[in-house]
């Protein structure tokens, strides 16, 4: 048995999600699938630890997650054949094949499939103003792939009134404040009213004459207006607000503050928030080379200290009972180390990912991989099951359609939904 199902188990079970993209693909060998026993230039250098489950360990460097396992769920088993960098994150962050190639060769078009917050939003609402679904801290892209930006985090063929809304820069910086919420200079609130109240007569008028492009720029316009003068969001990005410890336990990082703020946006009613491990320079999860300095360095120690201060607050507050959070990479990478640069090559054929909250199991692992973690054992989960099983936990139907602009239906489930993620402990 697969535990790849459409059964009912978990449907419904999040009014939320938190999707936190390790771009560049993460190690499995060096994070949450370590195979101590394994021949020497596979192992690599990190002990594994103990965790608050019995007989789960991870490495060691995730110290601050180890105690809170009992939360999570983690994968061991992910796999799909596309080893590159844009095409894969388009099936990860979509939950579907990319409509051209399995290559870096694609930019971001509209026929993309849309990013699965933009699917999220169509059957979720958010309230008090806020947008359906947000990404931070900008869109990832690779410098050294012909397409650069990795396709799949736009609404797509959905078009642009539902991209996701993205919220760029460093929040971590004194001072950072939203580009998208700056009013131009001498625009009061006031003004920005009656600039939408004329804006709304004209639309009266104009409406039954537009084309279905001038329609979506009247909502566009709608959509920014709304941002503008909501208070509500101008209060969750307030990072002001908490206080420096949170702020330190999160980490004074981009990446940390950028998961603060999202956790402050799912508490205040926006259903899809995604979080985008930034590129900075070489300072992703795309390790050819000097693997073990940069992951002990550089990525586990900030992304260990956001995933456990969300989970704890989440767990604390309560949210955490229906908010999935999901923790993943496009892909992992190869278990023969690079004897010369001490680096891993990508490896789409075995990988782990982590889930929690919103009726996921707790402190339990899903599938298994082989001796070296070079393909799975038992239970493969595909990224097109995790992107089902995060439509059902979300309560959107297998047999759910949305069309698009030229108004062809498309199917919404690239995947099936992992059954045995959900329910029990």
């Amino acid at each position: 048995m697969s535990g790849v199902a459409g059964g009912a188990a978990g449907f419904g079970s999040a009014k939320r999600c938190l999707l936190l993209f390790m771009w560049g693909g993460p190690s499995q060998l060096d994070t949450f699938d370590l195979k101590p026993h394994a021949p020497r230039e596979v192992r690599g250098e990190f002990a594994g630890i103990d965790t608050a489950v019995p007989g789960m360990q991870i490495c060691e460097h995730f110290r601050r997650l180890a105690p809170l396992t009992e939360l999570v769920t983690l994968i061991r088993s992910m796999t799909h054949d596309d080893p590159a960098h844009l095409s894969s994150a388009h099936t990860t962050l979509t939950g579907q094949l990319p409509p051209v190639n399995k290559s870096d060769d694609e930019p971001p078009s509209r026929r993309d499939s849309p990013h699965l917050g933009s699917l999220a939003a169509q059957f979720l609402k958010s309230s008090g103003g806020l947008p359906p679904a947000v990404s931070m801290p900008w869109h990832t892209l690779h410098p050294a792939a012909p397409g650069g930006t990795a396709p799949g985090q736009t609404a797509g063929w959905l078009g642009p009134v539902a991209d996701p809304l993205l919220v760029t820069g460093n929040p971590a910086v004194p001072g950072w404040s939203v580009p998208v919420f700056q009013l131009a200079d001498g625009v009061s609130v006031t003004r920005l009213d009656q600039r939408r109240g004329l804006l709304r007569s004209l639309d009266a008028v104009r409406r039954e004459l537009e084309s279905p492009v001038d329609r979506m720029l009247s909502d566009q316009q709608s959509a920014a207006f709304n941002l503008l003068g909501s208070t509500a969001l101008h209060a969750a990005f307030d990072l002001q607000s908490e206080s420096a410890d949170t702020r330190e336990r999160y980490g004074m990082n981009i990446h940390g503050q950028c998961v603060l703020l999202a956790r402050r946006l799912l508490e205040r009613g926006v259903p899809f928030v995604s979080v985008n491990w930034h590129n900075d320079g070489q300072n992703f999860w795309d390790t050819h080379g000097n693997n073990f300095q940069r992951l002990r360095d550089s990525l586990i120690p900030p992304a260990d200290q956001a995933l456990a201060a969300v989970l704890q607050d989440l767990r604390d507050s309560g949210l955490l009972e229906d908010t999935l959070v999901v923790w993943t990479g496009e892909f992992g990478r190869r278990p023969q180390i690079t004897a010369a640069n001490a680096g891993r090559e990508h490896h789409p054929w075995c990988y782990s990912s982590l889930v929690a909250g919103g009726g996921v199991r707790r402190g339990s692992i899903y599938g298994a991989s082989d001796q070296i973690a070079a393909f799975p054992r038992e239970n493969p989960v595909s990224p097109r099951d995790l992107g089902a099983s995060i439509m059902h936990a979300l309560g959107i139907p297998s047999e759910s359609t949305l069309n698009d602009n030229t108004g062809r239906p498309h199917v919404l489930y690239g995947g099936r939904p992992v059954s045995g993620l959900f329910g029990g402990t």
